[in-house]
């Protein structure tokens, strides 16, 4: 039965964010519809997704890193072989919004992210004085930010579940197969193994 498993297209998406921005919630609501109290992640989690494109059985794996100021800088040891990213934006968090933008804009502007879709998650809609996702993609500047790939902004609450299928519907239709052109080969066990020589230093 194993063989059956690996034949299956597998896509790498990372799932990036400020500290308490919601992408453990946003994770495992998506993984296994539940919501959990989660504490700060200390390196990453990765969940495994199944899902269908082109007629296809396809493998997401959802990488979701740390994003406490220490965690930050190891993101980019998780850009190689990333077909796609989700951004995970406190949106009622209006101080830290400045902060989320600068992160995000250095993220995208990572050789290996070239031309990668981005999905901002405009989570906590359920707050009262969450930000809309008219003023998030101003806010952010999106349109200069993302030019020359695909983006998408999804209102969501990731607590609630609100908006977490239709993220994940989006994810699905703009990330490309590894059989797509312009696509990533993504090799799980390569990039374990690649962190890990990364992390010896």
């Amino acid at each position: 039965m194993g063989h059956l498993v690996s034949k299956q297209p597998q896509v790498q998406v990372l799932l990036l964010g400020l500290d308490n921005a919601g992408k453990s919630t946003f994770l495992y609501k998506l993984k296994h519809n539940a919501c959990v109290t989660t504490v700060p992640t200390i390196g990453f989690n990765v969940e495994m997704l199944d899902a269908r494109k082109s007629r296809k059985n396809i493998a997401i794996n959802l990488w979701d890193v740390g994003g406490q100021g220490m965690m930050r800088q190891h993101w980019q040891d998780f850009h190689q072989n990333t077909a796609a990213v989700m951004f995970v934006v406190d949106s009622a968090d209006n101080k830290r919004l400045d902060e989320a933008r600068k992160e995000l804009e250095n993220t995208l502007q990572s050789d290996q992210l070239l031309g990668r879709p981005l999905i901002l998650l405009a989570n906590k809609q359920d707050v009262s004085g969450a930000l809309t996702v008219t003023e998030l993609k101003d806010r952010f500047n999106l349109r200069k930010i993302c030019s020359g790939r695909d983006w998408f902004v999804q209102p969501c609450s990731a607590s609630t579940g609100f908006g977490v299928e239709e993220a994940f519907r989006r994810l699905v239709q703009m990330v490309k197969l590894p059989s797509e052109a312009g696509a990533v080969k993504d090799n799980i066990k390569e990039t374990v193994h690649y962190l890990r020589s990364n992390n010896k230093h």
